[in-house]
């Protein structure tokens, strides 16, 4: 058998990777909201610092054709110029500011930011002009320098996620790991259990999402503990009862092979070949009981119970001749009904055989199918002599028959007929006939 891997495992790569890409968006989400945050800032301080030379705007330029440098004081300075023009002219500016205007025209006149390229470089730059239409002020920036503090930003952010992101691996290892021991012990329990061991599983302090699984186990190893049973003591019962028609045939031919009169031999043959017929019967019977505990569940098809009746009493009428019986069949034309036509002619044949069997000498035998409302009730009464309380009680047991009988036959027609029924939906009762007198079984259904 192969594995799929742990469950474990598997949950704490899914779940990492949950994580993982939800960190990822938030980091995404959070670089973009912070470089838009940070462009702001920056241009709100580039318009600042315009605003201050503009202030300024009064003081003396100095003489013509003077131009001043002011001083680079900080490490980020070389990133940042500014340019004051007075009368078109260069009048002040940073010491890494061009010479030449940083929108590139003297005659850009339009307040605002815009983004230059100017030696080699990308600046957003902010132009102004004074209160007097002579002075005009331009402030740049060099964009690596945003990019530059937005990396250092992230990079503290980041930090401290990429530290903690083995930490919570492993406490998501810890957290799964325990989550699952219940699993792991019941897994264990069940490795430790041995072959024929059928007993349910404990289901305290298991978590509720473990209950039905632990539950259909339970329950799957009472369906096979009952199943075991019930094939004990269907097998004991078999060997038992085929051991009397094989001991009969033994017997019946060793008096064939010993009986020097032609007659008697005879006789014991023809009763070797009833015994045959006898074991054959048990035989059958066992085989169809099997098929119906086997738990396979049989294709059902639109069948007509009425046209199975009239054929089943049709093949049983003549073993009523000799026994002076009579059968009958009423009922309608059609009956339709949602079945399995084997099985449903076996049951209708065994309701009917039991009928002939055990009825005596002399009785009338009723089929009767009546439809009404979509459903069908379908009952054989007999006018013989009937069963106590007490043996209605017992004809659910297998290999069971009447006390006292000289019919030859299983005992399990009617565990055959009960079986039938069920796996079909329907209703198999027996009572006194009111009738007739003797004994009426009945079976109530579905039409379909």
């Amino acid at each position: 058998m192969n594995a799929k891997g742990s469950l474990q495992g598997r949950l704490l790569r899914l779940v990492l990777g949950v994580v993982a890409v939800a960190w990822l968006v938030a980091l995404a989400a959070t670089w973009r909201d912070a470089q838009d945050e940070l462009d702001e800032l920056l241009d709100s301080h580039l318009a600042q610092a315009a605003a201050l030379l503009v202030v300024q705007q009064s003081t003396s330029f100095g003489d013509e054709g003077h131009q001043a440098d002011a001083p680079l004081l900080h490490r980020y300075a070389p990133k940042v110029a500014f340019q004051v023009y007075h009368e078109g002219r260069l009048a002040a500016r940073s010491a890494n500011a061009p010479a030449e205007p940083m929108t590139g025209s003297r005659e850009h006149r339009n307040d605002g930011f815009t983004t230059v390229r100017l030696a080699g470089a990308t600046w957003r730059v902010f132009a102004t002009h004074g209160a007097e239409n002579d002075v005009q002020v331009y402030v740049g920036e060099q964009l690596d320098s945003r990019y530059a503090i937005s990396l250092a930003v992230l990079r503290s952010a980041l930090w401290p996620l990429a530290v903690m992101l083995p930490l919570l691996a492993l406490a998501l290892w810890w957290a799964i790991r325990t989550g699952l021991l219940p699993l792991q012990r019941l897994g264990q329990a069940l490795a430790q259990r041995r072959p024929a061991a059928l007993e349910p599983l404990p289901v305290q302090d298991l978590p509720k999402e473990m209950m039905p699984m632990v539950s259909a186990l339970n329950g799957l190893f009472d369906r096979i503990a009952t199943l075991i049973e019930s094939e004990r003591r269907f097998t004991s019962d078999a060997a038992h009862e085929l051991r009397t028609p094989i001991a009969a045939i033994r017997a019946q031919a060793q008096v064939a092979l010993g009986e020097p009169d032609s007659s008697v031999r005879d006789q014991a043959l023809r009763q070797t070949l009833a015994g045959c017929d006898r074991a054959t019967h048990l035989v059958n019977q066992l085989l169809t009981l099997s098929r119906l505990e086997s738990g396979t569940a049989p294709q059902l098809a639109p069948t007509d119970l009425a046209s199975i009746c009239r054929d089943v009493v049709a093949e049983l009428a003549p073993s009523t001749i000799g026994r002076n019986q009579q059968l009958e069949f009423d009922g309608p034309s059609h009956c339709k009904v949602s079945g399995n036509e084997p099985l449903l002619r076996a049951l209708v044949r065994n309701l009917v055989d039991n009928a002939v069997r055990y009825s005596g000498t002399g009785a009338r035998i009723v089929c009767r199918l009546v439809e009404a409302d979509n459903r069908f009730t379908l009952s054989v009464d007999d006018s013989g002599a009937g069963l106590s309380t007490e043996e209605l009680g017992n004809l659910g047991l297998r290999f069971y028959r009447k006390s006292g009988s000289v019919e030859s036959g299983s005992g399990l027609g009617w565990s055959i007929c009960d079986r039938i029924c069920r796996v079909h939906g329907f209703a198999l009762y027996a009572g006194r006939s009111a009738a007739l007198g003797g004994l009426q079984a009945t079976v109530t259904g579905a039409c379909g």
